[in-house]
């Protein structure tokens, strides 16, 4: 589980830096800046989950790559689904009550499902599909 959030930071950290740099330097708007800093941000997850975390479990081809790119999307729905019920379900408007509704409660549940779902679905290895602990 620590490779898998290690990983995880360093994507992290290339969405936010690209994004960053999309919106402010390169002046382009918010969504598009935001779908090339994700998909950039996928790559070296999946890149680093491949070669590193799941290096036992080699997954071959476009395929795999496609599924890790789809877990990642229902992650960023979580995320997304936790901000919308807190801010226009719940009424709670603030920068704060918007950053821990997204960043860390989506967070949080959005990681938990990206875990599931790349061990169960991207990086199969024998005799531990679908198991938490291996």
């Amino acid at each position: 589980m620590a490779g898998f959030a290690a990983v995880g930071l360093l994507a992290y950290a290339v969405d936010l830096t690209l994004f960053t740099c999309l919106r402010g330097p390169a002046g382009l708007d918010p969504l598009t800046a935001k779908t090339l800093s994700f998909v950039a941000a996928c790559s070296v997850a999946y890149a680093g989950n491949a070669l590193g975390t799941y290096r036992s479990a080699p997954a071959r081809g476009l395929r795999p790559y496609a599924v890790f790119f789809a877990v990642n999307l229902a992650g960023a729905a979580v995320q997304l689904l936790c901000l919308a019920v807190s801010h226009y379900g719940l009424g709670l408007t603030s920068q704060r009550a918007d950053t821990v509704s997204g960043a860390v409660v989506g967070m949080a549940l959005a990681t938990v499902l990206r875990f599931w779902g790349t061990r169960t679905w991207v990086f199969r290895a024998e005799g531990r599909v679908g198991s938490w602990t291996g």
